[in-house]
């Protein structure tokens, strides 16, 4: 080989390694532009939680004496450490990063691989990166820009925390860690979620498998935690949400920690970098199984079923483990109160005036409704993926009617729901151990409020299908409403926002009032009809 030729080999190589990249800060800036909306709200809502928490604390427990008794209190329940993991300070930020953090950090990857599926896998599935690849965009320019968008949302979300917490009295290195923390196992679990991303062909499973995974490191965080109270067991050590407790915020940080977190997100980033330079655009290492000869699906509603089973299976085995933990707790509620009259008020406030323990039970079975919320939405919006993904039409040219393909779907989204809330009132009230009917009860009284949520969805895909994920947006506030609404004291006309207030505070209120139970089926059912009706009458998304 001459030298020139070898030269001008080695340019070819240089122009090709260099153009992997080609057409990232175009996608960065597309992906942020398409996630304008919902990104701001995460990072606003869960941000902000921590101060929320934080001015809550300081009102609660507002001598060092009360905090330190309640962190020796919290520490000596081995179920509150499987929930919450132990106390390592008893100062306002301690006891804000003991709250706030493995919740936080887990759904802080919650938001980072629904924003890497979604700009990876997603693109792929509906056939836009095959078209956008067509043009000057490089192999891994879609990856990069995808965990760039993740890395600017947990920053973000890092800034807001850092402020939140300077705002409400807490500042300094302990905030910086405990924002570190939350935003480093957010990208964390956002390479995770860009390997999942090169193996599957379907963006709801490679969230799905990443939701497990997240699923999988607060099991082994609660199992290690509620063995020990100072965050030393194996199990922890194992999971990224124990790594961030032992960052020990406002505790004698443990600055270190940060770097194994920091190498498991570039270790997980080069992996996921050789699997994307490995496969063709469309494709993924575990590609999907071929059907049989014949097919078995004899109806739309067949289909809807065999396409969200697992989910739905994957959702009540995850209520009736969380129903069943909260049960656990709630023998010991009394001594997780003590005689703190203002925690007493909140949990009255969440759950009803009619004792403490069915006042946890109410608030504890408000939680489980507001969250499977977010399962009809999420089950509502594949009406939506399968028409965008150009799925829909195949089935609508046969004989389907609009109206029946959908109803398979919503069919599952709602009577799932049901099942949902069985699932986690059986075990609350099994976790409990007592009055079994009464908390069973409890639980199937919030499906009317999940119902009118999912009722919205269906309004707004069928009506405005290009604004239906804005759903999510309306659960959210729900969320915060039911979750941060009491402590922050928020006035009834606000809190009334919320379907879920409207409902009865069962078990223990004295007598059933079935009027709002009524009233909001009602309503959830006009929805549905509404949003079917305008499904019926305009064009498929092209």
């Amino acid at each position: 080989m001459t030298t020139a030729t070898m030269a001008a080999a080695t340019g070819e190589r240089h122009r090709a390694g260099t153009g992997q990249l080609a057409g990232t800060g175009t996608l960065l800036r597309l992906a942020l532009r398409r996630d304008r909306i919902i990104l701001p709200v995460w990072v606003l809502v869960l941000g902000g939680s921590f101060s929320s928490v934080g001015r809550s604390i300081s009102a609660l427990y507002g001598t060092a004496a009360e905090r330190a008794e309640l962190a020796a209190s919290m520490n000596a329940n081995s179920s509150v450490r499987a929930l919450y993991g132990p106390v390592f300070g008893d100062s306002v930020g301690g006891l804000v990063s003991w709250r706030m953090l493995a919740f936080g950090a887990a759904l802080a990857g919650v938001m980072s691989l629904v924003v890497v599926v979604r700009h990876t896998r997603e693109e792929e599935e509906t056939g836009r990166q095959e078209m956008l690849s067509s043009a000057m965009v490089g192999r891994r320019a879609p990856l990069t820009a995808a965990l760039l968008a993740a890395l600017v949302a947990n920053a973000a979300l890092a800034l807001v925390i850092v402020a939140g917490m300077a705002g409400s009295g807490a500042g300094g290195a302990g905030a910086v860690a405990l924002a570190a923390a939350v935003a480093g196992v957010g990208m964390l679990f956002a390479c995770t979620a860009a390997i999942a991303a090169q193996f599957t062909e379907s963006a709801r499973l490679a969230k799905g498998l990443t939701a497990a995974v997240v699923g999988a490191a607060f099991v082994l965080k609660a199992a290690g935690d509620s063995a020990t109270d100072d965050g030393s067991s194996v199990l922890t050590r194992l999971s990224p949400l124990g790594w961030a407790e032992n960052v020990r915020p406002y505790a004698d940080e443990r600055w270190w920690v940060l770097l194994v977190i920091a190498g498991a997100v570039a270790v997980q980033g080069i992996v996921a970098y050789a699997l994307a330079g490995r496969r063709d655009v469309g494709m993924g290492f575990l590609p999907t199984r071929p059907g049989p000869a014949r097919g078995r699906l004899a109806s739309a509603r067949g289909l809807a079923l065999r396409l969200q089973r697992g989910a739905l299976w994957g959702w009540t085995l995850s209520f009736a483990v969380v129903g069943f933990v909260f049960g656990g707790l709630t023998d010991g509620v009394g001594d997780l109160v003590g005689d703190n009259e203002k925690t007493r008020e909140i949990f009255e406030r969440m759950g009803g005036q009619s004792g403490l323990t069915d006042a946890f039970l109410a608030s504890m079975v408000s939680v489980l409704g507001t969250v499977a919320a977010l399962y009809v939405v999420s089950s509502v919006l594949r009406l939506s993926a399968e028409e965008t993904a150009g799925r829909a039409e195949p089935v609508l040219a046969g004989a389907v009617s609009r109206v029946g393909w959908a109803g398979g779907h919503l069919l599952i989204a709602f009577g799932g729901a049901a099942l949902l809330m069985a699932a986690g009132g059986l075990g609350l009230a099994v976790g409990y151990g007592h009055a079994i009917p009464a908390v069973l009860g409890a639980a199937l009284v919030q499906l009317p409020a999940v119902w009118l949520l999912g009722g919205v969805t269906v309004l707004l895909y069928g009506a405005l299908p290009r604004l239906a994920a804005a759903g999510w947006g309306l659960v959210g506030i729900c969320l915060a409403l039911s979750w941060i609404g009491p402590a922050l004291d928020l006035p009834q006309a606000v809190m009334d926002l919320s379907p879920f207030t409207h409902l009865p505070k069962l078990p223990g209120a004295a007598g059933m009032a079935w009027g709002p139970v009524v009233l909001l089926t009602v309503i959830a059912a006009a929805l549905v009809a509404s949003g079917l009706a305008a499904l019926r009458r305009r064009d498929l998304l092209t």
